[in-house]
């Protein structure tokens, strides 16, 4: 799978290591069923950029810590088209599509008002919310308590399997309800 993923660091309130965050958006999407080409972006704005997405997409005033923007839902399936069948006579072969799954935005100055609130350093809270903003744009969700738990849990592991163990025992006290949201 070739995976291409834009960081870029568009606020000044907090210093930001972009390659870590890279790295992290990298190997999380590194091991995922993705097939072909992929492409997102993980941005870092400020208060001021961020409460105006909020309400833009959300309809919610002020600031939050991340916003995911889905792009592609449902990649076009493999097969013959129209009919989406498996390939035989008449089938042919195309290069693989690109994969646009979305875009990931992160207020670095909210996120560091929540790593004091969880007693944790930013980067750890910066990584959390680089990995929820991925499993949005790969169609995860928390609408619900059931979706939130395995959420949750998928979290935990890809902080424990790509990051640190002590953040993802910091990060996410069990009883805590999650207040990030996807647009879509």
């Amino acid at each position: 799978m070739e995976l291409d993923v834009y960081v870029a660091d568009e606020q000044n309130d907090v210093p930001v290591d972009l390659d870590r965050v890279l790295a992290l958006a990298r190997a999380v999407l590194s091991g995922e069923p993705l097939r072909g080409p992929v492409e997102t972006s993980i941005l870092f704005v400020d208060e001021l950029a961020i409460s105006a997405l909020h309400e833009e997409f959300m309809g919610l005033s002020g600031p939050t810590d991340v916003l995911s923007f889905p792009i592609e839902d449902d990649p076009i399936p493999p097969g013959r088209s129209p009919d989406g069948g498996g390939s035989g006579p008449g089938a042919h072969p195309e290069p693989e599509m690109l994969t646009l799954l979305g875009d990931v935005v992160i207020c670095p100055s909210v996120a560091k008002k929540n790593a004091a609130e969880h007693g944790v350093g930013v980067e750890d809270e910066i990584a959390l919310l680089t990995i929820h903003g991925l499993l949005h744009l790969l169609g995860m969700d928390h609408e619900i308590d059931a979706e939130a738990e395995v959420m949750e849990a998928k979290e935990r592991a890809l902080l424990i399997a790509h990051y640190s163990s002590d953040a993802a025992d910091a990060l996410r006290p069990k009883a805590a309800p999650m207040d990030k949201e996807s647009p879509l």
